[in-house]
Formats: C-alpha cells, sequence, structure tokens
C-alpha cells in the first residue's frame, strides 16, 4: 500500500501468538510481578510479555485484554513506544486476524451517499497527524478511596503518541452529511460474547466530529498501529478520555437524533458536578457522559519508597499534560504540599501532548518525604490537592504523591 508511507503488513494476525491459549489457560507468565500503590487492595501485579506485538507489561486481566504500562516507561521519553502502550478492550470477542487488503470503512446513516472505502481509499485522502494523550477513563482507579469496582488501574493506562491518519471530517465530507444531522456513532470489529449484551458504539456530537482535529489514523510513531491498539483503523479524539477511541473502527453513522444507546445513555456517564465529584454513597445527581480529559502530571524517575541521599539536591522528572489543552506550568513540591517551586518546562510537542519537566530539589534531611507535583493547564485549570470521588472511579486528577526515604 505504498499510499500510506508507513509500512503496512497485508495481513496482521494474532493466531500463533496464543491469544486464544491466554483467554482460555492460565499461561506460565515469565516476566515476575510488580508492586502497586493500590490502597487496601492487592499490590502484586503479574509483569507479562505474553502478548504479541507487546513487551512487558503490567496484567490487569487476559480476557478481555487489560495491559498496563509500567510507571518507568514513561520515564524513556515523551511518547509511548507501541510495545509498551497500555491497551484496554471492553469484550473478548476480538478479532485474531484481519485482512487488511479486504477491509472496509462503512460510512452510512445521514449522508448524501454511503461509502465502502478500503484502507488505500483512506490514505488517498489529505494525510493528517496530530500528537495526542490516550487515556483510559478509569485511569488510577485502583487508587480511589473508599475503593470502587473495575479494573483496579494504578497510572499506566495511558499514552502518548503521534497519530497519523485522516481527519474525520475530510472522510464525512466525502459521504455528504444531510443537513440535520446531530451526531455520529462510531463501531469496531470486536463484538459482545452473547448476544443479549450492548455492542461497543460510542457517538460525538455532528460538530465535535467534524471539528478538524478527531481523525482516523492508521499509524502510531510511525508505524503501523499494532491489532490490539486497534489494527488497521481507530479513531483519535484529542483531549476527550479513551472510551470515544473506538478500535477497530469498521463502522461510522451519521444520526439525525440523539445517541441512546447503552453505551452513551448508561455507560461511562459522570455526575455533573465540578470535578466529577460526589460524595461516597450520595445519590440522585444527575449525569452526562464522560468527555473532555482534565489536567494530570506524575514523577517517572523515583518509584513510590524509592532510597535517595539525604544532604544532597534531588533531580526529579516526569510528565505532564493539561488534558483538553495544553501545559502552561508545573510545580514540584518536597514537603508534601507545603512548599511549591517551578519546574522547567521541555520542548512542547502539541496541544494534547505529554510534556516533560525537571525540577533540582534542596538537599533533603534524613526520614521519610513526601514529594508531590502538579499541573496547570493553559486554561487555567490546576489539579486539586483533595482527591475527588465518584462510583465509576473515573478523571481521578489529585496532585499524585510519591513517597522517598532520604539517608
Amino acid at each position: 500500500m505504498p499510499h500510506l508511507h508507513i509500512p503496512l503488513n497485508r495481513r496482521i494476525l494474532l493466531r500463533g501468538f496464543g491469544l486464544g491459549g491466554i483467554a482460555a489457560t492460565a499461561p506460565a507468565w515469565a516476566a515476575g510481578s510488580v508492586r502497586l500503590p493500590l490502597p487496601g487492595g492487592p499490590e502484586e501485579r503479574t509483569l507479562t510479555t505474553n502478548f504479541p506485538g507487546k513487551g512487558q507489561m503490567i496484567l490487569q486481566r487476559t480476557r478481555p485484554p487489560l495491559l498496563e504500562t509500567p510507571l518507568e516507561v514513561f520515564d524513556q521519553g515523551v511518547f509511548t513506544p507501541n510495545d509498551r502502550f497500555f491497551v484496554r478492550w471492553h469484550w473478548a470477542s476480538i478479532p485474531t486476524e484481519v485482512d487488511a487488503q479486504d477491509f472496509r470503512l462503512k460510512v452510512r446513516g445521514h449522508v448524501g451517499r454511503e461509502l465502502s472505502l478500503s484502507l488505500d481509499d483512506i490514505a488517498g485522502l489529505p494525510r493528517f497527524e496530530i500528537a495526542a494523550v490516550n487515556q483510559c477513563s478509569g485511569n488510577a482507579r485502583g487508587l480511589f478511596e473508599p475503593r470502587v469496582v473495575g479494573a483496579q488501574w494504578a497510572n499506566g493506562s495511558m499514552g502518548n503518541a503521534r497519530w497519523t491518519g485522516v481527519r474525520l471530517k475530510d472522510v464525512l465530507d466525502s459521504a455528504g452529511v444531510k443537513s440535520g444531522a446531530v451526531q455520529v456513532r462510531f463501531n469496531g470489529l470486536d463484538e459482545p460474547v452473547v448476544d443479549e449484551a450492548p455492542d461497543f458504539k460510542k457517538s460525538l456530537d455532528i460538530d465535535h466530529a467534524r471539528d478538524g482535529e478527531v481523525m482516523i489514523a492508521y499509524a502510531m510513531n510511525g508505524e503501523q498501529l499494532p491489532l490490539l491498539n486497534g489494527f488497521p483503523l481507530r479513531l483519535v479524539v484529542p483531549g476527550w478520555y479513551s472510551t470515544y477511541w473506538v478500535k477497530m473502527l469498521s463502522d461510522v453513522e451519521v444520526l439525525d437524533y440523539e445517541d441512546e444507546q447503552f453505551w452513551m445513555k448508561t455507560a461511562y456517564r459522570i455526575p455533573d458536578t465540578a470535578g466529577a465529584n460526589v460524595l461516597p454513597g450520595e445519590k440522585g445527581y444527575p449525569t452526562i457522559p464522560i468527555n473532555r480529559m482534565v489536567p494530570r502530571s506524575l514523577l517517572t524517575n523515583l518509584p513510590a519508597e524509592a532510597s535517595v541521599r539525604a544532604g544532597a539536591p534531588l533531580d526529579v522528572r516526569g510528565i505532564a499534560f493539561g488534558g483538553d489543552c495544553g501545559v502552561k506550568a508545573v510545580e514540584v513540591s518536597p514537603d508534601g504540599g507545603r512548599n511549591w517551586m517551578p519546574a522547567s518546562l521541555g520542548t512542547d510537542e502539541g496541544t494534547y501532548s505529554f510534556r516533560r519537566f525537571e525540577a533540582r530539589l534542596p538537599a533533603l534531611a534524613p526520614g521519610r518525604h513526601d514529594l508531590k507535583v502538579r499541573c496547570t493547564s493553559t486554561k487555567g485549570a490546576v489539579q486539586p490537592l483533595e482527591p475527588t470521588w465518584n462510583p465509576n472511579g473515573f478523571m481521578r486528577s489529585v496532585v499524585e504523591t510519591t513517597p522517598v526515604i532520604a539517608s
């Protein structure tokens, strides 16, 4: 496929790599385990290298695959390597092979003409590229107190990539969106495991879908999409949580009504309150579909409980992102938030990208110290010092703490 300018295998296979065996049996994981800071729950997580196209990952679940990126990967650069990029699927019925030659993307519904596009057809549209963080709605759910149900992620159900593909607007314009269009609904090749379960579909308002930034990607970080991350196509919605980033995208449907199927009306909803925050046990509050991301930041060169040298300056570094906009500033505290000092920011890779930061902390006295880092976005949003809570464990944005021991 010469038009793609990205090396593309004609057929991507999971079969033969043992995915079926992973789903059906308990494989002999060979990579050990990692200790995660999960309050009140199991802290040990298996490390695995047994998934096709993936390096060492934290195993959250085998069926469907839920793989978390280890913290140290974020210290290696602003872009997350494809083979260490987190994986999250909703249903276990994922195609084990996709033939790029036969694949078609359907565009239908409230349009002037329905389309059936090959990958070559899509590659013939104007090429578009953007750097953007892809983050699970429940990233860091395992850190919520009181605990909530769902995958107990630490901070690794996110990643940053340079996405290459075409604008969704160009695809929709090719079909001719009719007057009166309200939303655009997206579906992929994964399927429910039982007939009565709802197919995973997500929708965006028509103006958002056509804003020139929402895109259909066929490559990430200069390489074709890994199958576990959505080959051959995935939706990219910069600044929004990854529930909208439909993988193995196969169907685009323009609607002349508001989508009220399960994954919009019932699932992935947040309290319509500041910070999506409610009190544990609170009832009766209004909800809305989850949407824009909020600022976050993490220290990446020091794990929790790291031993550091007392009496000497301490160099720290990490990543920050503004959520639905850029990073204005990052501050670091050596004393649990009593005092703050500015960090220096690295190269700006784009509005929706991770941004590196570095700071040199003053010499620490012997003992335990709680290091904190907080991000201020270009819209003026600041990470809160007090954690927010909601029953789904969505949108964690609190200033994170990294305890270290100086000796």
